[in-house]
């Protein structure tokens, strides 16, 4: 007999409710669940791709704002005062690095994009400027735009001496150089204000070696014969706006002032000129102070020309302005007891030029002493309130001339 296994296989049980045939609209139903399993799935997605884009940008914004980053800027009033310098030249973006370097921006980027447009940083000039450590990029370029954060700014009018000078007549006193260079470097920060002091300049003016105060070579020499007078250095500072460190201490200020102002000097000439006339720049700078001091810039030239002459017929200058240089004042008269003063630049007792210059001459009296109007003049005279001066060589006419401005006023006649 064959063995059939088959016939001895148990057959399968079903488990369960009988299944049931899926139809059509089962199958709709069950695609639209999936799509919009997958529509979620995919906001869900986007969702977080924003969720951890936005929090990467305010990560970022947040670490450029604490410890400066590409695109950073500060938030707040800032931190302390700090005095930062804009060069001659300096680009919106050198300007944006000196404020990064100096902890005022976050980022130099910050500044540039702050400042784009701004006709005020724009047009800023050299110096220097007060703002404040760890300020917005918009705060940096508010504070230097305004004129009151320039510090440091020093004005010198022609024909100032070093020390103050008081008028006679009305008791008016003008500021010396050493006050007004004590003025400018005077800066408040956080509250506490600090000045280079008048005393601190005139004792390094007396004692300072000339190299240490960059004293031009061509003046050496003639400021060495004075010892440790402070006014030694007059006339090597010229009028002018300048610049200086509110920082920096009395000696530093003194020669970059002084290095500045030979530069200049040279630059008009003195040296080839002096050549020329056959005496000392130094000669030629102390001419151009007297000129300064006796005359209207209409007769500069003219009495730049009396100079020479009486110089070269070794005549007395006979000066008041050499006269009253000494006593810091002005005075038109002088008497006979100040005339017969024997000091350095009293040229009524002092044959030749005052030992330095008794002012610091602005250009066109520079110009004068380098380029003196042809003339055989030996003697001049201011004859009236409106300026007038009458030259004359011969010494009767000069006289009467005299005699004019005394009855007009200008010279009083028991002088």
């Amino acid at each position: 007999m064959v063995d059939d296994w088959r016939s001895e296989r148990a057959e399968p049980v079903a488990v369960g409710p009988p299944r049931r045939r899926r139809t059509r609209r089962d199958r709709m139903q069950e695609a639209r669940v999936q799509r919009r399993r997958r529509v979620a799935a995919v906001a869900a997605l986007t969702m977080l791709v924003v969720v951890v884009v936005v929090a990467v940008f305010l990560g970022s914004k947040m670490w450029n704002s604490l410890f400066g980053g590409s695109s950073g800027d500060y938030a707040g009033d800032g931190v302390n005062d700090v005095v930062i310098q804009v060069h001659e030249g300096d680009s919106t973006t050198a300007i944006g690095d000196t404020l990064q370097d100096q902890n005022v921006v976050a980022t130099s980027e910050a500044f540039v994009n702050a400042a784009s447009g701004n006709p005020a940083i724009a047009a800023i000039q050299p110096g220097f400027y007060k703002v404040r450590t760890e300020i917005p990029a918009a705060n940096a370029v508010d504070r230097l735009a305004d004129p009151a954060n320039r510090v440091g700014r020093l004005v010198i009018p022609e024909g100032r001496q070093l020390d103050d000078i008081s008028d006679v007549g009305t008791n008016a006193v003008t500021e010396g150089i050493f006050t007004l260079i004590s003025n400018a470097s005077c800066v408040d920060l956080d509250g506490d204000r600090a000045c280079v002091s008048v005393d601190d300049l005139r004792d390094i003016a007396s004692s300072a070696a000339p190299a240490a105060l960059a004293v031009p070579e061509w003046a050496i020499g003639s400021i060495d014969a004075l010892g440790s007078d402070h006014r030694r250095l007059e006339g090597l500072i010229a009028p002018g706006t300048w610049n200086i460190d509110p920082s920096a201490e009395a000696q530093d200020i003194l020669a970059t002032l002084i290095a500045a102002s030979a530069a200049q000097y040279e630059q008009s000439g003195l040296l080839n000129t002096a050549t020329a006339l056959g005496i000392s720049p130094y000669e030629v700078l102390t001419v151009a102070s007297l000129v300064q001091r006796e005359a209207l810039p209409q007769d500069f030239s003219k009495v730049a020309r009396v100079i020479y002459n009486r110089l070269a017929e070794q005549r007395t200058l006979e000066f008041d302005s050499t006269v009253n240089y000494p006593l810091d004042r002005v005075e038109v008269a002088t008497t006979d007891g100040d005339r017969g003063r024997a000091t350095p630049w009293n040229t009524y007792v002092r044959p030749g030029l005052p030992i330095t210059p008794i002012c610091s001459p602005g250009l066109p009296a520079l110009v004068a002493a380098e380029q003196p109007e042809p003339g055989d003049w030996l003697y001049f005279v201011t004859v009236d309130m409106q300026g007038t001066t009458l030259f004359t060589r011969e010494y009767e006419q000069h006289l009467a001339n005299i005699e004019v401005a005394i009855r007009n006023g200008v010279l009083d006649s028991a002088r």
